[in-house]
């Protein structure tokens, strides 16, 4: 059973919280459209999200690799080579956060730090809002 990723960090359109629910062991994220309860299976919304977060990295693996090992207080070349792996092998990761979800207390900080998603009552993501990133159009 899939567990959804970013429980909690979601909004919709009107920046009303969306909700989780399980249809069946089905993870889903449930939309309130005008008083119908719009159950949007959560692997959907999720692997949108994480398709643009692969991308944004894609070709930053040298510098996010640095950052991460810097802010973890790791800032050697072991460490920096060991999440650049991980980086360049990013697939195998997103599937295995697909099934085990973010733990509750890194989805209570993302959302601290003002990460938030976006999305439609049809499940479409309209924006993944990372404070501290640049846009794609400002590099």
């Amino acid at each position: 059973m899939n567990k959804p990723v970013f429980e909690g960090l979601i909004v919709d359109e009107f920046d009303q919280p969306v909700e989780v629910s399980y249809v069946g062991s089905e993870a889903c994220y449930v939309v309130n459209d005008a008083g119908f309860r719009r159950h949007i299976p959560a692997e959907t919304i999720d692997r949108q999200v994480l398709e643009a977060m692969s991308q944004s990295i894609e070709g930053h693996e040298d510098m996010v690799a640095e950052m991460a090992a810097r802010q973890l207080g790791q800032d050697d070349i072991f460490s920096k080579a060991i999440i650049q792996n991980q980086l360049r092998n990013i697939d195998q990761s997103l599937a295995q956060l697909m099934q085990i979800g973010l733990p509750e207390e890194v989805r209570a900080y993302l959302g601290m730090m003002g990460f938030r998603i976006r999305i439609n009552v049809h499940g479409e993501v309209l924006a993944v809002e990372q404070p501290g990133t640049i846009a794609p159009e400002d590099e």
